[in-house]
């Protein structure tokens, strides 16, 4: 009897076994046809293997090659067949995608074990072993392609007889584990958000580790798939894929352990030099021109691009990145990266971001402990050259302005701009700073994300407004802030030391109530370690903070009670004063994109302890019934915001005082259009706009014309409406 034989090169050990000796009938990959329809086939004729015989193709046991009715064997050539093999229909046609024409059959390739559908192109497929490829599929000039029986495809699970070490987690949020989640196929934001922020409770983190084990299979053997029309052409390496169909994938390196999602509406595109391991990318995304993801998962209609680095992240649907490296991120949807910035670091970003060039986004090891953590809300924008240490934490709708911050520092004042002072330690905040100098921005931001969604199936649930109940919260909770500093101001430059907290707020409020009262410049020393802030403009923000939050009501008064030129002021009121009288939420969560009331939070995180939730398809279901209930519960919590605001409860609210208060909107709204104008005509009529045009047509032909501008014309519509619709029922 022969023995097997062994070379060794280096640690490498390579076993030559005799072919005589070589497993028979022997499939550790028992679970080929669990993801494919039976298809009724046959053994070859001796007529067919003559045919293939003279075509210079090769088979281990031509018994074991099965193929249908409409099989040509003329379209197979100078291929080795090796294990089970079945052929679906080989007609003499051709595929053509872009400026790629092939005929329809297999040729030049080696087949090890593999299910091949109907009409489909294998051409110089080097090593193609265990897979099942649907039909009208191109695999052209691929150097290896195959799938091992202990295939995951991106999914955190283990197989039968592995180790728990070979678990492959996503470390999102933190660079030291404390954070980490199991991917899965179909997770969501909300999923990873859950999972990575409730770290406490280890009941929950014990329940999603199952729910997610549970949800997957975790026996060998099954196949990788390539879906129906799908296109691999010019690629390196494609181990443990699982691919969805109309994909289209060019010129990779490398992709091993991944799930590609991708259908006829939503086709998702690899491109050349990319290299993607352990992770899951979701439908309609585009990765291309030498992009790098690792232990990574992709939202739907997403993009990586120009050498983007994606590790250890969590990149949420309608995201783009490019140039850069996003390491240990938990990114929501809307998130725009578009230049070179130095490492995005150990971050939670809750979505509809932008990142500028040159910025900074965490820093290494600044303290004897480990890397810290950056949590920044809804509109986070670090401007130019920005750059931050851990721990930070960002209100919504921060803008940044170039400089270094040496020090930590915790932004509680939304739609803000934060600026380095020259003079002091100090940091400048100009609260409210979008709404008094740049409301083209921050309006035109709604209609932007509404129009770059370009989901087919919109699984994510995604909050697009910039007033919604998360950030009217953080005004709410400014408002007193401010009025808390103001009157801590006064009463100290009155020689006062003690001094309570609702003292000081009521010393505010009879200042703020004076004609005649000036600006003044605050000081907040929870806003940076060890110098604090200075609070610029204070009394212009209030004032703007509580207009944004009486438009926040009327608008969501106007939009859930659905008026019209028939609505009446009186039963308009009593609809309002029933809605009252539901449960109130004043505390909210964004999850995901998602603006979730912290009780019903709980009432989920119980679920899943309790079982009553007992997979991740009835969590998001969950998801679905909440948002169902969203507009009337931001509508009541709209009821609340007005009572903040005017001092007044609802009941004892009169119609003439409902009367000031809708034409307070119409007001706001009518001041909304106007200041989005004027912002915008700035940079039309700015003399250092203009210097590079020889005339205002050339201008307009580069720039664009304002009057075509599609947001302002929508803006214009939409407050004309709105007006008129409120003057009616007044």
């Amino acid at each position: 009897m022969s023995e097997v034989k062994k070379n060794t090169i280096g640690e490498m050990t390579l076993n030559f076994i005799p072919q005589e000796f070589a497993p028979k009938n022997e499939d550790p990959f028992l679970n080929r046809n669990k993801t494919q329809k039976e298809v009724e086939c046959r053994n070859l004729a001796a007529s067919e293997i003559e045919v293939l015989v003279k075509n210079n193709n090769f088979a281990e046991d031509w018994n074991e090659i099965f193929v249908t009715d409409e099989f040509d064997p003329n379209l197979v050539k100078n291929c080795e067949f090796f294990g089970k093999i079945t052929i679906g229909k080989l007609t003499s046609v051709y595929l053509e995608y872009h400026d790629l024409r092939l005929p329809v059959g297999i040729s030049n390739s080696t087949i090890i074990s593999c299910n091949i559908g109907d009409n489909v192109v294998i051409r110089d497929v080097h090593y193609l072993s265990h897979y099942i490829i649907n039909n009208q599929c191109i695999l052209f000039n691929i150097d290896e392609m195959i799938t091992t029986n202990h295939a995951k495809f991106g999914n955190g699970i283990i197989k039968e007889g592995e180790d728990e070490s070979v678990r492959v987690w996503l470390e999102v949020s933190n660079e030291n584990e404390g954070r980490k989640v199991l991917p899965f196929e179909s997770m969501l934001p909300s999923d990873a958000f859950i999972w990575s922020k409730f770290r406490d409770d280890k009941k929950l983190m014990k329940k999603l580790k199952e729910i997610t084990d549970e949800s997957i299979d975790n026996k060998r053997g099954y196949y990788g798939i390539i879906g129906a029309n799908t296109i691999i052409k010019n690629s390196r390496i494609i181990k443990d894929v699982k691919v969805g169909e109309y994909a289209y994938i060019k010129g990779t390196n490398k992709l091993k352990n991944i799930t590609i999602l991708s259908s006829k509406e939503e086709s998702s595109q690899i491109g050349e030099g990319v290299e993607l391991v352990n992770g899951i990318v979701g439908y309609g995304s585009k990765i291309f021109y030498g992009s790098k993801a690792i232990r990574f998962i992709t939202g739907r209609n997403t993009q990586l691009k120009y050498g983007a680095r994606l590790i250890n992240s969590f990149l949420g649907d309608n995201s783009t990145v490019s140039c850069c490296e996003l390491l240990n991120n938990l990114i929501f949807p809307f998130h725009e990266q578009h230049h070179n910035n130095s490492f995005l670091i150990a971050t939670t970003v809750l979505g509809q971001s932008n990142i500028a060039a040159g910025a900074t986004i965490g820093s290494n090891h600044n303290s004897r402990a480990p890397d810290g953590e950056i949590f920044a809300g809804r509109g986070f924008w670090p401007g130019l050259c920005t750059n931050f240490k851990h721990n930070c934490r960002f209100a919504s709708f921060v803008l940044i302005a170039k400089g270094s911050y040496q020090n930590e520092m915790n932004i509680k004042y939304p739609f803000s701009l934060v600026s380095m002072d020259k003079q002091e330690m100090a940091i400048s905040i100009m609260p409210a700073y979008w709404f008094m100098h740049n409301m083209y921005a921050v309006a035109r931001n709604t209609y932007k994300f509404k129009k770059r969604d370009k989901r087919k199936v919109k699984i994510q649930n995604i909050e697009f407004d910039y007033l919604a109940p998360d950030t009217v919260s953080e005004i709410l909770f400014t408002i007193n802030r401010i009025e808390y500093l103001i009157g801590l101001n006064l009463l100290q430059s009155e020689g006062k030391k003690s001094i309570k907290e609702q003292e000081a707020v009521e010393s505010a409020r009879e200042y703020l109530s004076k004609e005649n009262k000036k600006e003044i410049t605050l000081h907040d020393p929870e806003s940076m370690k060890k110098y604090g802030a200075a609070i610029i403009k204070p009394i212009e923000a209030l004032k703007a903070y509580k207009e944004m939050c009486i438009y926040f009501a009327v608008k969501n008064i106007f939009v859930f009670f659905n008026l019209n030129d028939k609505s009446q002021l009186n039963e308009l009121i009593n609809e309002i004063k029933k809605l009252y009288n539901t449960e109130l939420h004043i505390k909210w969560w964004n999850i995901g994109g998602q603006i979730i009331p912290d009780l019903e939070l709980k009432n989920l995180i119980n679920d899943i302890k309790n079982n009553k939730l007992k997979d991740w398809e009835s969590i998001h279901k969950r998801y679905d019934s909440v948002w169902a209930k969203y507009a009337g519960q931001k509508t009541r919590y709209s009821l609340y915001v007005l009572e903040q605001i005017t001092e007044k409860k609802i009941h004892s609210i009169t119609c003439e005082d409902w009367k000031s208060i809708f034409k307070q909107g119409i007001n706001i709204a009518e001041k909304i259009l106007d200041l989005s104008l004027s912002s915008r005509e700035k940079d039309y009529n700015d003399p250092y706009r203009l210097i590079n045009y020889c005339n205002n047509e050339e201008m307009k032909a580069v720039i664009g014309n304002i009057d075509e501008n599609s947001f302002l014309n929508e803006l214009k519509n939409q407050t004309k409406e709105f007006v008129n619709k409120l003057k009616r029922l007044l």
